[in-house]
């Protein structure tokens, strides 16, 4: 597969405007203005040295462009006492299940390409280990939620059109409202990112930009 840096530390915010103008059509009609932090969550999601190291073959290279995003949107839900929760995805041939078939490459939970960066602070969150796509398949993750009060899911991480798309439509089915970043999240193409955030705007997540969370925050 060719990967793209469709996004970068200068162009991040104009392009990720660009994407949330075509589907802002899409976005009128889910009162996106609406976010309320006391209920909300933020998720960042797989944020780890397999995808974001670019000694590795899995290296996304447009995902170096999100992190100072969502440094900012950790620090303002962990000022205001709100949940922040990091995802780590890992696999063995026991729990792997169809992703050693499709992959053929397991991320196993012993090794440092598992790891979080060290760029993000984790020793303010939780951390929820998982195995497949979906950040609530075989959790706690709505347990953890449901415990919290929470009623609204910020997603950010890698990547956009795999585990951060198929984590926002749990999300959505199990009665969450989704606010989907559009300049945290990232993946292999800009083709993939815009298709996610695109499906995604029609039924199940509203697209919004770092920015306006951090807004509502103030």
């Amino acid at each position: 597969m060719n990967k793209e840096l469709y996004f970068t530390t200068t162009s991040i915010h104009l392009k990720a405007q660009e994407i949330l103008a075509s589907i802002e059509s899409f976005r009128r009609g889910h009162d996106a203005v609406h976010f309320h932090p006391e209920v909300a969550a933020l998720l960042v999601v797989d944020m780890q040295a397999y995808f974001l190291r670019d000694f590795s073959h899995a290296f996304i290279p447009s995902a170096v462009a999100i992190i100072p995003g969502i440094q900012a949107l950790i620090r303002v839900f962990t000022i205001h006492q709100r949940p922040v929760i990091f995802t780590r995805h890992t696999n063995t041939p026991t729990d792997a299940g169809q992703m050693a078939h499709w992959w053929k490459d397991l991320l196993e939970p012993d090794t440092p390409d598992s790891e979080i960066i060290p760029e993000l602070d984790t020793t303010t969150g939780v951390m929820l280990v998982k195995h497949q796509y979906d950040a609530f398949y075989g959790t706690e993750l709505e347990e953890m939620l449901r415990a919290d009060g929470v009623r609204e899911v910020v997603i950010t991480g890698v990547m956009t059109h795999i585990c951060c798309e198929t984590t926002a439509r749990s999300a959505f089915m199990r009665g969450f409202k989704v606010l989907f970043t559009i300049d945290g999240t990232a993946t292999y193409t800009e083709a993939f990112h815009r298709a996610s955030i695109l499906n995604l705007a029609h039924g199940f997540a509203v697209p919004v930009m770092t920015e306006e969370i951090l807004a509502e925050f103030q």
